[in-house]
């Protein structure tokens, strides 16, 4: 499909472009080529996102130029972190992070893929400013098996039972900093699994949200997390009770992957997971990270 203005359209015809993801959130967005978007499509985007937490583009034929390009009409980005092996970055493009299963001729991974990611989570809120975004590119995909998981967190906190809501009204969680993704300990930090003296960062359980200025539920991982000022026990059973909650099936989205999608979700309104697949077959996807513009307030 031609790409076309925004001038040149009229707002039926772009809202053609649109088809829901679910009811509670996400959109895709078609008939727009990620390589060639205007000034006034990267704002009607835009606009989307902070609407919709989540956009999906298919048939995109991305290098990694054109992702880095795209990405950076939504703020400044983070550079990939290094793995174990010292390298998870597309060469030249320190901002593009390799996100596969796949070895090379020596037998060292190309990317990183951590166990870690199978589990509901929020990339890297255990900052003081998390990622306001990711956006993943699939390049190689196995046949079966790898999608990616949502979970709307704008609908989980309007749907919430107000008995639950009450209870982390004005609360702040703490978001684990020990371990990455991949479930490795990060650099320089003593291994402590006690959620209530592992290192991490408070954030308001129910914030508000940057863009949509709105509040919207805020967990971050299940690992180590603690409610502050709780017992361990009284945290461990309300956190329990936040995670079975907000990741309900009504709440929820899972893409399988094709060749050519980009997936983009907002890193303050949702939470994330990965289907298990086949490790002998191949899987190549391509992230960007979006930087937050500021410390999470209280909603």
């Amino acid at each position: 499909m031609a790409i076309k203005t925004l001038a040149a359209v009229d707002e039926s015809e772009l809202d053609r472009q649109l088809r829901p993801l679910t009811p509670a959130f996400g959109v895709e967005i078609q008939g727009v080529d990620l390589r060639a978007v205007g000034a006034d499509q990267v704002s009607w985007i835009d606009q989307l996102f902070n609407q919709y937490s989540a956009l999906l583009f298919r048939e995109q034929k991305l290098a990694p130029r054109h992702l880095v390009q795209f990405s950076r009409h939504f703020g400044d980005l983070d550079e990939a972190p290094m793995n174990e092996k010292g390298k998870t970055a597309v060469d030249g493009f320190p901002e593009v992070y390799v996100i596969s299963n796949i070895k090379d001729n020596y037998g060292d991974p190309v990317g990183s893929l951590g166990a870690g990611e199978a589990a509901w989570h929020t990339d890297m809120s255990y900052l003081e400013n998390p990622p306001r975004a990711s956006m993943l590119y699939a390049v190689e995909i196995p046949p079966a098996g790898g999608n990616t998981w949502l979970a709307g967190m704008f609908a989980a906190l309007e749907q919430m039972p107000a008995d639950l809501r009450e209870r982390i009204r004005g609360r702040r969680i703490k978001h684990d900093g020990t371990y990455n993704s991949a479930g490795l300990l990060r650099q320089g930090i003593t291994p402590n699994n006690d959620p209530m003296k592992c290192p991490g960062t408070l954030h308001p359980a129910i914030r508000r949200h940057p863009e949509a200025d709105c509040d919207v539920l805020f967990l971050g991982r299940r690992r180590n997390a603690y409610i502050e000022g709780l017992s361990l026990d009284e945290s461990e059973q309300l956190l329990d009770e936040l995670w079975s909650f907000a990741t309900q099936d009504q709440f929820s989205y899972s893409h399988q992957w094709r060749v050519g999608d980009v997936l983009m979700w907002d890193n303050s309104a949702t939470l994330h997971r990965r289907d298990p697949f086949d490790p002998l077959a191949r899987r190549y996807m391509l992230r960007t990270q979006i930087k937050g513009k500021g410390v999470p307030a209280l909603g």
